[in-house]
C-alpha cells in the first residue's frame, strides 16, 4: 500500500484507527489463548474448567479467525513482522529497538507500520 492507496483513507482519524487496531490486537492475544485453552479442555473431555461469565463463543472464534486471516493475507512479511513484534509479542517492544533490529530507517519503519495498521483496519472493516 503506497501513498496513493493510503489517500483513500485520508479523511479518517489516523490516531483513532491506530488505537482501535491496537486494542483489537491486544484482545486478539487473549482470545487466541482462550481458544487454545478451550480446545485443550475439550480434547481432555472437560466441558468447563472455570466459570464463564460470557457466552459469546462463536463471536470470539470468528474474531480470532478474521484477525488470523487479516494478518496472513493482508500484510506482507515485513508488515507482519512489525505487527507481531510490536502488538502480539508477550514483551513490550519500543519502536526504535524494532526498526533498528529490522535494519530499517525510522521513516521506513513508521511508513510500513502505518500501512500495516491501515491494512488490518481495512481487512477487518474497521475503516
Amino acid at each position: 500500500m503506497g501513498a496513493k492507496q493510503l489517500s483513500l483513507f485520508e479523511d479518517i482519524n489516523e490516531k483513532e484507527v491506530r488505537r482501535t487496531v491496537a486494542r483489537e490486537l491486544k484482545q486478539y492475544k487473549a482470545l487466541k489463548v482462550a481458544q487454545q485453552n478451550r480446545d485443550e479442555r475439550l480434547q481432555e473431555g472437560i466441558n468447563l474448567l472455570f466459570p464463564s461469565l460470557n457466552q459469546n463463543e462463536k463471536e470470539k472464534e470468528l474474531k480470532v479467525r478474521q484477525i488470523d486471516r487479516a494478518l496472513e493475507y493482508a500484510l506482507d512479511e515485513v508488515e507482519r513482522q512489525i505487527v507481531r513484534e510490536k502488538y502480539l509479542s508477550p514483551k513490550r517492544v519500543k519502536d526504535i529497538n524494532l526498526y533498528l533490529d529490522m535494519g530499517m530507517t525510522k521513516d521506513q519503519y513508521y511508513t510500513r507500520k502505518k500501512e500495516a495498521i491501515f491494512l488490518i483496519a481495512a481487512a477487518l472493516e474497521i475503516i
